[in-house]
């Protein structure tokens, strides 16, 4: 997700932030004028993945109630319900990074990045099936189900492969010309993804697989990540420097610029809360509340476990799950120097479950 891919620089990059507490809990508003509206959230489950230690997406399912998280060499499935791991889909040496599901073909897809190629899994052996030549740096996977196609985002290629799950084959190839980070499916033959060099929005025109709009976000350094309100909509884009800035999905015009904590590196939109959610290495999870389609409450920051970046959304209930590791900080060292100011606690990693509770 960040352009610092494989090694301790990709994984320390994103672990910089205060330590998180234990528990869950809103922030208490500060004194003075009317207190902020709270969010709040508990956990109610903490499941031991272990290593490997480097980590990247996580994807819920909701037709199946999995969670697919990436890590390392492998994808790990979770039950989203019980927290039991289902099991593993591994051979990816050069990490894996998006996951996919097709249901309608019995697959999911994930990556190895460094070999550049998207990898089709089996959704009941979770065996891989076939191994599908893409752009160096494949990165972000979206299932589009207007085109019926899955969308692998080649990050520092700048390009999009796309791929038919009918028939594991790639069916075409979309050159944006520059680095490219995460995309969401519009579900109505456009999908959006964040521009990392020209922060913008590409909106992909996924019938005749063509870059169709390019959308400027003013004020966004390193946009990260990107959630959709398809019934409003709205897209929610989290940039590095502290900002969310909210697009008309249909016209590309800013409609908001609202705070968040700064190391966003990925959002959803929880639909029936109204929800606009980015989850940050600091150990934060920011929430914006949709009054209407075009007025946004910034919402008190939740307290979550510093490295919980990545994030993921079970839309029926609200359940949201994190992911995070075992820090250790060494203060001697520059908060600017990730490599030797932060270390991943070895085979540390959890799966955090948090209900809202209001």
């Amino acid at each position: 997700m960040s352009r610092m891919r494989y090694g301790v620089a990709r994984s320390l990059f994103v672990l910089s932030g205060i330590a998180g507490s234990l528990t869950v809990m809103a922030m208490p508003a500060l004194a003075g004028p009317p207190a902020t509206p709270q969010a709040a959230y508990r956990t109610v489950m903490v499941v031991p993945l272990g290593a490997p230690d480097r980590w990247d997406y996580l994807h819920y399912d909701a037709a199946s109630g999995r969670v697919y998280v990436s890590h390392g060499s492998e994808v790990t499935v979770v039950d989203g319900q019980t927290g039991k791991i289902i099991g593993s889909i591994t051979g990816m040496p050069g990490g894996t990074h998006g996951i996919a599901i097709s249901h309608a073909t019995g697959q999911g897809f994930t990556d190895d990045g460094r070999a550049g190629e998207a990898v089709a899994f089996n959704l009941k052996t979770l065996k891989v099936t076939k191994r599908i030549k893409a752009e160096p740096d494949a990165d972000g996977i979206v299932y589009d189900p207007s085109s019926r196609h899955v969308f692998v985002i080649d990050g520092d290629s700048g390009a999009l492969t796309v791929v038919d799950p009918r028939t594991d084959e790639v069916v075409a190839t979309v050159h944006v010309g520059a680095p490219l980070e995460f995309g969401v499916s519009g579900h109505n033959g456009k999908l959006y993804v964040n521009g990392v060099r020209d922060h913008d929005i590409v909106r992909i025109d996924t019938r005749t697989n063509t870059v169709d709009a390019h959308w400027a976000m003013p004020g966004c350094e390193h946009p990260r990540g990107l959630a959709i309100d398809r019934q409003h909509h709205r897209l929610f884009s989290t940039c590095a420097n502290g900002r969310m800035v909210v697009l008309n999905a249909a016209s590309g015009a800013v409609v908001a610029r609202l705070p968040i904590d700064k190391g966003s590196d990925a959002a959803r939109f929880d639909p029936r809360l109204h929800f606009a959610l980015s989850s940050n290495f600091s150990g934060t999870l920011s929430v914006i509340r949709e009054d209407s389609p075009d007025k946004y409450t910034v919402l008190s920051t939740v307290k979550t476990e510093m490295s919980a970046r990545t994030l993921g959304l079970d839309a029926k209930t609200g359940r949201i799950f994190l992911l995070a590791a075992d820090i250790k900080v060494n203060p001697a060292a520059s908060p600017k120097d990730y490599r030797h100011r932060y270390q991943v606690t070895p085979n540390s990693l959890k799966l955090y479950m948090l209900d809202p509770t209001r």
